[in-house]
């Protein structure tokens, strides 16, 4: 972990706790945890563009982005799901999709294989992060149930569709040895 992107990473976990305790904190804007949300978005943008210009992708930041933007992403909207923000079936659905992909993510391991974000997967992650900032800066009162819904279906799509290709292009992965 002793480079710059891997520090950005794990960054990005240690602000989990912070965005938790601000949710609980009475009369807390939700601009301030908008905040703290960006920076750790902010740090992901930031790890992988430095990892990629300076040659430092390991295999402990392939593993570590991917579990630091979900545990970012998914605790963000369960605090929202509680909130009334957040429709409980778009983070369910996220959920499921995350613990299918990392399950993926765990066989090719165990064939000696590491699979790193692709593309999709980036544009699933952004797509959500847009999402949180829209509700965190913006308010749920800012828009009406229609438009979140609307939202929240577009997203779902795109994280379905992030799913499906990691399976795709990994299939050989789970045929049977």
């Amino acid at each position: 972990m002793k480079n710059l992107p891997n520090i950005l990473s794990v960054s990005r976990v240690l602000l989990v706790p912070v965005i938790a305790a601000l949710f609980y904190i009475p009369g807390c804007p939700e601009w301030v945890i908008g905040i703290v949300f960006s920076l750790g978005a902010v740090t992901d943008f930031l790890d992988g563009k430095i990892a990629r210009r300076k040659g430092l992708v390991t295999d402990f930041g392939k593993f570590v982005d991917p579990v630091a933007d979900k545990l970012l992403v998914l605790s963000t909207m369960i605090l929202l799901v509680h909130a009334g923000q957040v429709p409980a079936w778009f983070t369910v659905l996220v959920l499921a999709r995350e613990l299918a992909v990392d399950g993926l993510r765990m066989v090719a391991v165990g064939k000696g294989k590491v699979i790193p974000a692709g593309w999709s997967g980036k544009i699933k992650t952004f797509s959500q992060m847009t999402m949180i900032h829209f509700l965190l800066y913006l308010g749920w009162t800012v828009f009406s149930n229609w438009f979140i819904t609307a939202g929240a279906v577009w997203v779902g799509l795109i994280t379905l569709w992030s799913g499906v290709e990691y399976f795709l292009d990994n299939r050989d992965i789970l045929r049977a040895q």
